[in-house]
């Protein structure tokens, strides 16, 4: 074993394991804390996914009702005639250490003089459809929000449980082998110690006698 066995390098090498004892309890509640910050994501990722799935239908169906009253042909141009494209802006938060998106909707849903297609003539069905599908790029941009945080934090997660494995099975085990090693060491000294200074008393006593 590659270690000095004196008493100030087993002083150093048990601060070293109080310390990672002390790291790898935090490293735990950090890894803990974040698996419940992801099972309560995921949660409310289910009803999100659930609610875009719901919304994507609506839209369909919508734009179905649209062709049939608008015909196909007026739909694609109402289309067309779009000029603004849905806007959002990214921002981070944090959560526990991990950084993660927050996408803030500016410009998804907007009002019918906004839409620039009032020139055209249109039935109250095409602006149902247009308002579905506004409503459908909203949920899509929640969704994809939660998706990020989630995978980021499965990320950080995995990273966390290898530096606690690392620290419980290999780094402090090894180091309190190192620490019983000296500890041995020392003791194996101060008996040779002790045995050589009993016969130096013996010699020195049969000298005198």
């Amino acid at each position: 074993m590659d270690v000095q066995p004196t008493r100030m390098e087993l002083i150093k090498l048990r601060r070293r394991i109080a310390m990672a004892k002390k790291g790898h309890a935090l490293l735990k509640m950090k890894r803990d804390g974040l698996i419940m910050e992801f099972r309560t994501i995921l949660e409310d990722a289910k009803k999100v996914i659930d609610e875009m799935v719901q919304r994507y239908k609506e839209a369909q169906e919508k734009l179905a009702l649209a062709m049939a009253a608008d015909g196909v042909i007026a739909v694609k141009s109402i289309a067309l005639s779009v000029e603004k494209s849905p806007t959002f802006t990214l921002k981070r938060k944090n959560i526990m250490g991990v950084v993660v998106p927050v996408i803030k909707r500016e410009v998804v849903r907007k009002s019918l003089a906004e839409r620039n297609y009032g020139i055209i003539g249109t039935s109250a069905r095409v602006d149902e459809a247009v308002e579905a599908y506004e409503a459908l790029i909203d949920a899509i941009l929640e969704v994809a929000e939660i998706e990020t945080t989630l995978k980021k934090l499965i990320d950080e997660i995995e990273r966390t449980k290898r530096r606690v494995n690392a620290l419980e099975f290999k780094v402090i085990p090894e180091m309190e082998e190192a620490a019983r090693y000296i500890t041995f060491k020392l003791e194996e000294m101060d008996r040779e110690n002790i045995i050589r200074l009993k016969k130096i008393k013996s010699k020195k006593e049969q000298a005198e006698a």
